[in-house]
This record gives C-alpha cells, structure tokens and sequence, in this order.
C-alpha cells in the first residue's frame, strides 16, 4: 500500500498545492483560469501531437481496445441517467446530465500523470488511443440524447452541427487532428522545433494539476449527496470494472493495454461534467460537486485499481 501511495499522493498533493494557493489567495481566479488555459490550450495540445504523431496507430488503435474502454462509458452514462431518473426521481434533462458527470472520465489531468508514474512514459501509448477520441464520443452522445429529450427530435441535425464545429474548434481535438496528419504522412519534424515543443511538454501536466486544485476550489460540496455518491460509484467503480472484465476476461488483451483501459476508466469525473450541466443549466450542483467529492476519493479508487493491475 505504502508503495501505491507514492504512486498517487504526488499526483493529488499537486492538485492540493493549487487548491491551497486558491484557498490563501495567493492566485486569483483569473490567474487559476489562465494557467488552465496555458495547459488545455497550449502545452497539453502539444503534449498530445507530439503523442499521435509518433504512435504507432496499428499497435495502439485496437478495436477491442476501444471496445472495452468505450462499453463501460456508455454503460456509465446509462446507469448515471436512469438511475437519476428512477432511483432519485430527477426529470430526464438533468438525469442526461448527471449521466454525463458519470460518462466523462478525467483521462488527461489525472489519467495521464498517473498512469505514467504507474507504468512508465513507455506504456501511454493506449491512452492516448482512448484519448483521441474521447471528447467527440463523450459530447455527440451527450447533447445528441439531451436535444433528443428536449426538442423531441427536432432540430437534431443542427445541434449536432454545433456539436461538430465546438468539437473541431477544441485546441486538444486540433492537436490530435494534426498529430494523425504527421504521423500518416511521415512528415518530419524540424529538430529545434521537436525540443522546443518537448521544453513546453515538460510543464503540461504539473501546470494542469495545479490549475485543476485552484478551479476545484470553486466547487465546495453543496447537498444533493445521494446523486453524487451514485456518479462517483459508477465513475470509480462500475466503469473500471466493466473495462477491466472486457480487456482481461473477453478480449484477453495485453497487460498494457489491460492497464491503460483500466486506469483510465477508474479516474474521477472531469471538469467538462460541469460545463456540460452549465451549458444547459442543468444539474450543476450535482456535477460541480461530483468532480470535486470523485478526485478526492480517487486517491483510494485508484490505489484500489493499481493493485488488480499489478504495480
């Protein structure tokens, strides 16, 4: 276990450490929001094409893979919306986005660092597979079933029009977009420009706990605990277990895809929970506190999963 928490607790002392700095005042909200925005919109962009441009998509882009990541999403969200609605009796618009509190797992912030001081730099091939196309997944199902309810189908095309322009205008969806054009086309890189990139990489992450700790801040716990509890549940438990079952069970994967589908579906609800349930006013105390309650409850979710994989 001590072995296990040296893996973890770095991880989640750097999100206390901007929490701390938020909570003393010693950065100000915008100053939380611009290092944020200096991590999603820059270094980790960066981080993720210098990723896809140099995988190796045959090996990483499995099918079974995806499948055994991506079953337990749609399951998680399923189990999020109907639970919401027939356990808890909330009406189907928030019980859509409680599900997706319970659907869109932090893959980046958290899954990324931890699986690294996990496994090793080596083994994040997979994760950036299931990265690749997590947000598109995540949101098309998403606003696809909330629309669906609200408009009864009508005016579906053009919300998912808006759905597709928000997504391909997303800097991390770029990235990606030109890490597949790279490494597809063999395109080589200038070397200076590959160091220069790799200096910023360098920050991405640490600068995206920290950031992640001073936005936490904002979203003290505020009731509603029995849909949060139902969300983290599935989130830290459910999801993983089912990806889990698929890899190892059914699909009898390698270990390091095991390990990455795994891990990455065992983290806590991310921070786009919350701007889905703002988006469409929605079930925002339930999702603000989710994201908040799930990360501080991972550290022993996670330390639970790392021993099934084997650290």
């Amino acid at each position: 276990m001590g072995a296990l928490l040296e893996i973890t607790l770095p991880v989640f002392l750097v999100i206390s450490f901007g929490w701390a700095a938020r909570w003393r005042n010693w950065f100000s909200d915008d100053a939380i929001d611009t290092l944020m925005r200096f991590s999603q919109n820059f270094a980790i962009p960066l981080l993720l094409f210098r990723a896809i441009s140099t995988l190796d998509l045959g090996q990483g882009y499995d099918p079974r893979l995806l499948a055994s990541y991506y079953t337990g999403s749609l399951a998680g969200f399923l189990a999020g919306m109907l639970g919401a609605r027939l356990l808890f009796g909330r009406d189907w618009q928030d019980s859509v986005a409680i599900g997706f509190a319970a659907l869109f797992a932090n893959t980046v912030l958290l899954g990324l660092p931890i699986m690294e001081r996990a496994f090793g730099p080596d083994a994040l091939g997979p994760n950036y597979a299931i990265i690749s196309i997590h947000a598109p997944f995540c949101y098309v199902l998403g606003i696809t079933t909330m629309e669906s309810i609200r408009n009864r189908g009508h005016g579906l095309g053009a919300s998912l029009l808006r759905v597709a322009r928000a997504i391909l205008s997303n800097p991390l969806v770029q990235a990606i977009i030109a890490g597949f054009v790279v490494n597809l086309t063999g395109l080589a890189l200038p070397q200076p420009l590959t160091h220069a990139f790799d200096l910023v990489i360098r920050a991405a992450l640490p600068t995206a706990l920290f950031a992640l700790g001073g936005i936490l801040y904002r979203y003290r716990p505020e009731g509603d605990w029995r849909e949060v509890a139902w969300v983290i549940a599935i989130s830290l438990m459910l999801h993983p277990l089912i990806a889990y079952t698929l890899s190892s069970q059914v699909f009898d994967l390698p270990v390091g895809m095991v390990r990455s589908a795994t891990l990455t579906a065992a983290m806590a609800p991310g921070v786009n929970a919350y701007i889905f349930a703002n988006m469409y006013g929605r079930a925002r105390r339930v999702a603000a506190t989710a994201v908040l309650a799930g990360t501080a409850a991972s550290i022993l979710s996670v330390t639970f999963w790392l021993t099934v994989l084997g650290a």
